[in-house]
């Protein structure tokens, strides 16, 4: 696959259409993104770390007056998980943006502290 092409995998969920897209795709992306509209220029590590901590902000009001949330968020409007799928998605860009400009392998360093953490707290040990 050449660089900028993108492999298009469709997966069916529910009754709308969600792309299956890789850490490396979504990096392209965002690379392109950026490229498109010259904001490389803008896009140094402060820059982009300060930008996703705003986003983390903003989506910590989302749930600053529920209380406590039941998983799968059964009593939440659409319009509600819309605009918290939104405010996720922005943290996850800017993070992965985050990572390419500091040369981070952000999938190759998550699956290194999951491995990591499995030995720190091996589930033999840690059960309630």
């Amino acid at each position: 696959m050449e660089r900028g092409e993108r492999e298009e995998r469709v997966v069916v969920k529910g009754e709308g259409k969600v792309m299956d897209v890789s850490l490396k795709e979504l990096s392209g992306m965002l690379e392109e993104f950026a490229k498109e509209r010259d904001w490389e220029k803008y896009h140094s590590p402060r820059n982009l770390l300060l930008a996703m901590v705003g986003e983390v902000g903003e989506l910590s009001e989302i749930f600053m007056w529920k209380g406590e949330v039941a998983r799968g968020l059964p009593n939440w409007k659409e319009s509600e998980k819309e605009h918290l799928g939104e405010e996720l998605s922005d943290v996850l860009l800017y993070l992965i943006r985050l990572a390419d400009i500091c040369d981070i392998d952000l999938a190759d360093a998550a699956t290194r502290k999951i491995e990591k953490n499995a030995v720190k707290y091996p589930a033999t040990i840690i059960r309630e």
